[in-house]
């Protein structure tokens, strides 16, 4: 089902980006352009680009390249060839005739198209060459973005979908969507028109930038950049051509183009910053935000001062959040302009939404899939529909002047479109009369969103819960903002480590595992100079994830995503990590002016002890902590000893996390030891003096701020033995202890106040 021997043809952002992710998963691959610049230029962008492209850069070395006229015979050796070149049809037909004559027999090749039906690229190919064609639509970032739309055409083999399903799936990490050869098939349709509509109705109801896109945001379940934050993030001008695409190739009847860019109010505002240049974060000059973020732009084309304040209905959707809470019916409570916003935004988007079935598919999952992998959305729209109810969204839908779609309808008639029954969450399906059938995944995976629906949690509070899997195995799952980790986010660790089933597991389905433990409690401890209680929340935490690390079953520990400070010292406490391949690993709590006091530093002085002397284990945890280094993938985490690859594995899918991690566990308990307690040897207070040379030397060559000189030398009391020039044997709980002394004593500095505080405010911390 593998590919041995594949090639891209097209080295811009996407065609360049799908070879990284190929070169990502441990594949050679074949990269050819019209000429070396751009080919040159491309593996520079792979190896410079932010986010990484690349889980290192030495990936880059499995990308060989050429240019399609003197390298064009080297293609008679793939297996697979991806076409992503420029969105032209002559362009892609003259290049798929000189395939058929070079390709062999059993070559695939597919396009990375999403405008061009299948029908036109292989117009005037045999059948032996359609019956070997496909669309292959990545997302960009290609590395970051999961979702892969796999288009079949009218000839396109069984046997081909099945081999591009399973090599996207299981090699290449994608979430795999099945889409038929549609105008602008599922993602784009669906969230270009989302974010059309929100730009329309933000006109509409006199709101500003800044309002828009924080109702339309995290309150909704959409990425916090909202509208005109996701605009200027992609590009302005870019959107605007894929606008202007999707309104070629829609049919006429289609309700996107009252919102295109002929309709839409924004047209005028929009062709004017194209103009002026101001195109978005990768022009320098910004977008609709402007001089870093400070600067919003007024839907008539002026400029202010930016606004941080968050609507009222934002305001109360995030306090919902902190207690775990539905949010959307809050927000369509009332008439004003804010309301009216999302209640038109709904209404418009869930019902264009609905009328996609059964034309473009017969699931509502195939588009709430696409929504969520492509898009980054936390719910797919038929998910936000059953969390408001069909009914609420049919009168919303009329409120605004939209139909109520068949699908839509069937949901009042029926029922919600999810529906859990018997231990199987089954989804409604309109292949004929509309009925329920389970939901369907490739073979090996699980959404926790999803099957944590049919599940009845052991404990739970706002923060995280403890739920028990088959196998006996219990899940640990945060579910806080930001799965920022509180008191009672621990509470539950505790609780799992104490009725630990055969083993115990902790993830969770979030965009992120963890952000770290939740500033504002410390802010609060310092506000009221609560020191006994900032210790005692310390060393609660510290406790819990030693139970954690001494329970008689094994504990593996499976993230994606962010996981930093106070997460992933719970994940340092784990017997192993299976990571995610996007995984971000790492203590970070130097940027605040604190030590990181959950194990962090005790842990990473414990690694690097491996082989090192005394002094050297101090001085690499010490430089690693205080600079506050982050693994931005597992390979980069090799090199900070945070991820162990003699123990810890990674994946490419993060849909494969729960399956592979229980089948480990299984696998560990029959002859599972918990480990010995550990004790630490502290080099002698000599090396104090190299610290602080370093620091000072820093601070005066302006690389350092005075008050990280301060947090390193707090560091240093940790790792070293600063009362003795003897090396000193410790216990964990004396490392414990130092962590704490150590954090506690910086929390009492001005400074540190300051910097948390301007953290929480999202300011500069100077």
């Amino acid at each position: 089902m593998t590919f041995k021997n594949i090639a891209v043809i097209g080295a811009g952002t996407m065609g360049s980006g799908i070879a990284g992710q190929i070169a990502n998963a441990g594949h050679n691959v074949l990269l050819l352009d019209l000429t070396k610049d751009a080919t040159d230029y491309a593996l520079e962008r792979l190896q410079k680009s932010e986010p990484a492209p690349l889980h290192q850069r030495s990936n880059v070395d499995r990308i060989t390249t050429g240019t399609i006229d003197e390298d064009f015979a080297k293609l008679a050796d793939c297996d697979w060839i991806v076409e992503a070149i420029v969105e032209r049809l002559d362009l892609k037909k003259n290049l798929y005739a000189r395939l058929e004559e070079t390709v062999s027999a059993d070559c695939i090749v597919t396009s990375n198209t999403s405008t061009i039906p299948i029908s036109l690229l292989v117009e005037g190919r045999s059948t032996d060459f359609q019956e070997r064609f496909a669309i292959t639509h990545y997302f960009n970032p290609v590395r970051y973005m999961r979702l892969l739309e796999l288009v079949r055409g009218e000839h396109t083999s069984a046997d081909v979908m099945d081999r591009l399903a399973h090599f996207n799936d299981e090699v290449l990490g994608k979430g795999v969507v099945p889409c038929n050869d549609t105008p602008g098939f599922l993602g784009n349709r669906v969230g270009v028109f989302a974010l059309q509509v929100g730009m329309d109705e933000a006109f509409k109801q006199g709101l500003t930038v800044e309002e828009a896109d924080a109702l339309m945001g995290r309150p909704m379940g959409i990425p916090k950049t909202g509208v005109f934050g996701l605009y200027d993030l992609i590009g302005v001008d870019l959107m605007s051509d894929v606008v202007d695409t999707l309104g070629d190739i829609l049919p006429e009847n289609d309700v996107f183009h009252a919102v295109g860019r002929s309709n839409n109010p924004a047209n005028g505002l929009i062709n004017q910053m194209i103009a002026d240049g101001f195109t978005g974060q990768k022009s320098g000059k910004g977008g609709f935000y402007r001089e870093d973020g400070t600067v919003a732009v007024n839907l008539d084309g002026t400029t202010r001062q930016r606004v941080k304040d968050l609507p009222p209905a934002a305001q109360r959707a995030a306090e919902l959040m902190q207690e775990s809470k539905e949010t959307l019916p809050s927000m369509i409570e009332g008439d004003g302009p804010h309301a009216r916003f999302v209640r038109n935004f709904l209404g418009r988007v869930l019902s264009y939404a609905a009328h996609l079935i059964p034309e473009v598919t017969t699931t509502p999952q195939d588009i709430d899939d696409a929504m969520k992998m492509g898009f980054n959305w936390i719910r797919g729209p038929f998910e936000m529909i059953d969390a408001l109810g069909a009914e609420t969204v049919a009168t919303l839908a009329k409120e605004a002047g939209a139909d109520v779609p068949m699908a839509l309808q069937s949901s009042i008639d029926q029922g919600p479109f999810y529906v859990a029954k018997g231990g199987t969450l089954n989804v409604r399906n309109f292949d004929g009369a509309p009925k329920l059938k389970p939901v369907q995944l490739p073979e090996g995976t699980q959404r926790f969103s999803l099957s944590r629906r049919t599940l009845t949690p052991l404990a739970q509070n706002r923060a995280a819960s403890l739920w028990n899997l088959p196998g006996d195995i219990r899940l640990v799952e945060f579910h806080s903002k930001a799965n920022a980790l509180t008191g009672e986010s621990m509470e539950i660790v505790a609780a799992a480590a104490e009725n630990p089933g055969n083993g115990i597991l902790i993830h969770n389905d979030a965009q992120h595992f963890s952000a770290g433990v939740d500033l504002n409690r410390f802010a609060d401890f310092i506000e009221r100079e609560a020191w006994d209680e900032m210790d005692a929340f310390l060393n609660d935490f510290q406790q819990a994830v030693a139970k954690l690390k001494y329970c008689n079953v094994p504990v593996i520990g499976a993230p994606s995503g962010l996981s930093l400070g106070g997460g992933f010292e719970v994940l340092l406490h784990c017997d192993a990590l299976l990571t995610h391949a996007n995984s971000v690993l790492g203590l970070v709590e130097s940027g605040v002016g604190v030590v990181p006091g959950g194990g962090g530093v005790k842990t990473t002085f414990e690694r690097w002890s491996v082989g090192n002397t005394p002094e050297d284990a101090a001085w690499n945890a010490w430089m690693q902590v205080g600079y506050g280094k982050m693994g931005e993938s597992p390979e980069q985490a090799t090199k900070l000893r945070y991820f162990l690859p003699d123990r810890d594995r990674s994946v490419m899918n993060r849909d494969k996390l729960i399956s592979q991690a229980t089948a480990w566990i299984a696998e560990m308990a029959a002859s599972y030891a918990p480990p010995a307690p550990q004790t630490y040897t502290l080099p002698g207070k000599a090396i104090l003096q190299k610290m602080d040379d370093f620091m000072s030397d820093g601070v005066a060559k302006k690389w350092f701020l005075p008050h990280n000189k301060t947090t390193a030398m707090e560091i240093a009391t940790i790792v070293v033995n600063t009362d003795s020039d003897d090396t000193l044997q410790v216990t964990e709980q004396d490392m414990f202890d130092r962590e704490r002394a150590a954090f506690l004593r910086l929390a009492k500095t001005d400074t540190t106040k300051k910097w948390i505080n301007a953290m929480l405010a999202g300011e500069d911390r100077d």
